[in-house]
């Protein structure tokens, strides 16, 4: 089956430069470690089952026993139609969503006043000096080639497009049966952005359908491991849930606003408020603290599966500051945000979502792990790290402005390391 979306571009229009020039770009970005290694990995979409090293301790679900809330207007931000939060049609959508529910975008809820201290500036401040577990004179040596390798490779634009075309055109294939099941599309926020039926989160015993994908990088012969998808629907905050207990995840990134420019992009799927919990179908999520910080917002919730009162803690980080249609103008606030969500990670998968799941989405994942392989003096290509994510679920790092992005972030943090003591 072809992609839900036709990810072909035109043509990249041959470099005004040298061939010599291209060949002086193609590099692997590298920090020397007597520790690295060139290890071979296998595609993670190869995999039957790509959940099998995902311990499901709660799947006594059954099936299809959700409440239904409501019959609503669509809603979705692909590039089909949508209904904007003024109920205008824009778009054509498989989901529904009550518009009304979302309410407008903002900060915080005006519910929420005390704001409790989770971490100080100064903490987050600590986070985003990224260093080395090994850093003397000839890796720092290191990192400085590398970064001037990095900036001649973004300031040539057109090495910068041929190589995300390259991701673009390449012929990935996949199934979408289930994302393509008619009992299933309702659960789309967008009717073009699918998981790969080899690696779609399976819910409960029966496997019952999310639109969520596991995500394995591999970098270095370490592997990081993800759960990507979609801001959840009004009709899905019950299975969303599910998904974070069975896979025994303890934090969520949100990289989105609820409302975007008049648009939905996420159903608030949390409680607004400390005193009332949100009462679920399966689950009781319960608010037990928060902070609101200029760039982001930490909210830790204790979630309880009523059928067996078995109780889990996950900290949600949700990401202000990203520009509708563009990306954020400081690197350096999404970085401590990055490397605040590491620092929080203790179990399961970290679940990151933003609307769709594949844009913002993917421009985390990358920056998390060329963070982490910094730190461990490993070798990253941002490249190859994009090309295993899409490998696993359509369309990651959407645009080429959120590609440029990725290696503005890791600039950023090599520029910085060279100025430490």
């Amino acid at each position: 089956m072809s992609s839900p979306k036709d990810f072909r571009a035109e043509s990249v229009k041959d470099n005004e430069g040298s061939d010599s020039e291209a060949e002086d770009l193609n590099f692997r970005e590298t920090l020397p470690s007597s520790s690295r290694k060139n290890t071979p990995r296998s595609k993670v979409s190869d995999n039957k089952v790509n959940s099998e090293k995902v311990k499901l301790p709660l799947q006594n679900f059954p099936d299809n026993d959700y409440e239904d809330f409501s019959e609503a207007p669509s809603e979705s931000d692909g590039n089909s139609s949508m209904w904007t939060a003024r109920g205008h049609l824009r778009r054509d959508r498989w989901s529904t969503e009550d518009e009304e529910g979302a309410g407008p975008s903002q900060a915080a809820s005006p519910l929420l006043s005390d704001t409790h201290t989770i971490v100080s500036e100064g903490e987050l401040d600590q986070l985003a000096q990224i260093r080395p577990l090994i850093f003397n004179l000839h890796e720092q040596s290191a990192i400085k080639d590398c970064l001037k390798m990095l900036e001649k490779k973004t300031a040539a634009f057109a090495i910068m497009q041929e190589e995300f075309m390259a991701l673009e055109l390449k012929n990935l294939p996949g199934e979408f049966n289930s994302g393509n099941h008619p009992l299933n599309r309702a659960k789309n926020r967008y009717r073009d952005i699918l998981p790969y039926d080899s690696t779609r989160v399976p819910l409960g015993k029966n496997k019952d359908y999310i639109n969520a994908s596991y995500i394995r990088i591999v970098n270095c012969g370490e592997e990081y491991f993800y759960i990507a998808t979609q801001g959840p629907l009004l009709s899905t905050i019950d299975d969303f849930w599910q998904m974070v207990l069975e896979n025994n995840s303890n934090v969520i990134a949100m990289v989105t606003r609820e409302v975007e420019d008049g648009v939905i992009k996420c159903y608030h799927y949390w409680p607004i408020s400390l005193k009332k919990p949100l009462e679920l179908k399966h689950f009781r999520v319960s608010l037990e603290n928060y902070q609101i910080l200029k760039y982001f917002i930490i909210r830790k919730f204790q979630v309880v599966e009523k059928s067996t009162g078995t109780s889990h803690s996950v900290k949600q980080l949700q990401f202000t500051k990203w520009p509708d249609h563009d990306t954020p103008a400081s690197a350096d606030s999404f970085i401590k945000y990055v490397r605040y969500a590491r620092k929080s990670h203790l179990t399961g998968p970290m679940v990151v979502h933003c609307s769709a799941g594949i844009g913002r989405t993917g421009v985390f994942l990358c920056a998390d792990v060329v963070f982490c392989a910094i730190v461990k003096n490993h070798s990253f290509n941002i490249m190859d790290i994009v090309a295993q994510m899409r490998e696993q679920r359509s369309g990651m790092v959407q645009t080429k402005e959120q590609y440029h992005f990725c290696y503005s972030i890791v600039l950023e943090v090599l520029r910085k390391l060279l100025t430490l003591d």
